[in-house]
């Protein structure tokens, strides 16, 4: 009985869970040694072009910096690897339908809930729900070549109004996101 009462106190985590996942993936050069790498710099040119607020870009841009400092990487002025970012932005659109109710009904289902056969007395619903889904990409590009070597993107629900919950969110895209960084190169 204990465990009947605590599925509905589950089932918030879980959306709440989900709501703030940030779906991750990343691609690189593999002929690229990554340890080579220990210096960066932002690249103003590409940052200039991500189609957000000066604010966020500013947010993401103190986050990304904490991420290469924690990696071991130092802000140079000349520097192994430029970072740029880009964004993209999509309206998402879930419809979830319910019907719930009582089927008075003759045959099989017949007072049972949603039934096959009979009327139902009960109510049919549908709840919209939209969010904007926001990707965050962060490129590091080798200086020298001006090659991409690796590029990660987080994607997640975006965040708006409380200043203090969309600097969190936003540090936490940027985390899970260089997270995948360096990559597991086999043979390494």
């Amino acid at each position: 009985m204990k465990a009947l009462r605590l599925l509905p106190l589950l089932g918030a985590v879980l959306l709440l869970a989900s709501c703030s996942t940030v779906r991750v993936a990343s691609d690189y050069d593999k002929d690229t040694n990554f340890s080579d790498y220990k210096t960066f710099a932002f690249y103003k040119p590409g940052i200039d072009k991500a189609e957000i607020s000066d604010l966020d870009k500013k947010r993401v841009l103190r986050a990304v910096e904490a991420q290469m400092l924690a990696k071991g990487f130092t802000k140079s002025s000349n520097p192994a690897v430029l970072v740029s970012i880009f964004t993209k932005a999509k309206e998402r659109v879930d419809v979830y339908q319910n019907n719930f109710g009582f089927n008075g009904g003759w045959g099989w289902g017949g007072g049972f809930w949603g039934g096959p056969w009979g009327w139902n007395n009960g109510f049919n619903s549908n709840t919209v729900s939209r969010t904007t889904q926001g990707t965050l990409y962060i490129d590091l590009i080798d200086a020298n070549k001006k090659q991409l070597i690796w590029q990660g993107q987080g994607t997640a629900p975006l965040v708006s109004g409380d200043v203090n919950k969309r600097e969190e969110r936003i540090n936490l895209i940027v985390q899970e996101i260089m997270e995948v960084y360096p990559p597991q190169v086999a043979g390494n």
